[in-house]
């Protein structure tokens, strides 16, 4: 029967892994020519929008609310827990409604198609190159001004411990935030970490709810009486509360 169940798993990965590069293909040359300026920047916004509905759609995979709370006027640091792929995907379809670029390991680099309109459109980050890691900063902050939200996973990648468990955060978002005097959004995922684990286990895939959480937003007046410490372990307790509740997380 685990075999069984196994196998279905895996078939439904690689369908995933199929709607996500056929849909990449179709998108990909709208995106590319939003990116051949930086004004044009902003137009591949609303393509990735879509594109996250269309892999929500062809994947089977319903967001359901559970709480969902009024977002601030841009910009805005948006922090989650990351336990799947999928809390990519989805995240364009769940906050729509103010640009945001993805700031996160430089490792999504090494795949071809999704290389060009990372590093031209979001913020690639190494971290075993100081100099490469304070340049991404700094164009971190370049984004803010210009009027850009940023998505930081402050676990700093998909945990290898015990899924959805969380890890302590890093605190370049804390920092980010706290230089930028911006307010703070948090947002739970309760279910992507079975409904699509890492695509090299054999567990863990199906269609399904996944069931989020957009908690209220953390004013900027908050975020700037708050050390990073302080900040970090708040937004910490935020998202892992609901996890904690459900008996998903110690």
């Amino acid at each position: 029967m685990k075999k069984a169940v196994g196998a279905v798993c895996f078939i439904y990965k690689v369908y995933v892994g199929i709607v996500f590069a056929v849909t990449l293909l179709i998108f990909y040359p709208l995106i590319f020519i939003t990116l051949l300026k930086l004004d044009w920047r902003k137009y591949s916004f609303p393509i990735n929008v879509v594109w996250s509905y269309c892999v929500r759609l062809l994947t089977f995979v319903h967001v359901w609310y559970v709480k969902r709370a009024a977002i601030p006027k841009g910009p805005y640091m948006i922090v989650a827990n990351h336990t799947s792929y999928f809390d990519i995907f989805l995240m364009y379809s769940i906050l729509p409604n103010h640009r945001f670029l993805f700031m996160g390991k430089s490792e999504i680099l090494s795949y071809p198609l999704v290389k060009t309109f990372f590093k031209r459109l979001n913020i690639p980050v190494d971290r075993s190159d100081r100099m490469k890691a304070a340049k991404a900063f700094i164009q971190a902050k370049h984004a803010i001004a210009n009027g850009w939200s940023l998505v930081i996973f402050p676990e700093g990648g998909i945990p290898d411990n015990e899924r959805p468990q969380m890890v302590p955060f890093k605190d370049g978002a804390f920092k980010l935030a706290k230089g930028a005097n911006i307010p703070i959004v948090a947002v739970t995922f309760l279910d992507n970490y079975h409904i699509f684990s890492d695509p090299n286990e054999i567990n863990y895939a199906h269609p399904g709810i996944s069931r989020v959480i957009v908690h209220d937003a953390i004013p900027s007046s908050t975020v700037a009486a708050m050390s990073e410490k302080e900040l970090s372990d708040h937004v910490f307790n935020l998202i892992a509360g609901p996890l904690r509740e459900r008996g998903l997380m110690e």
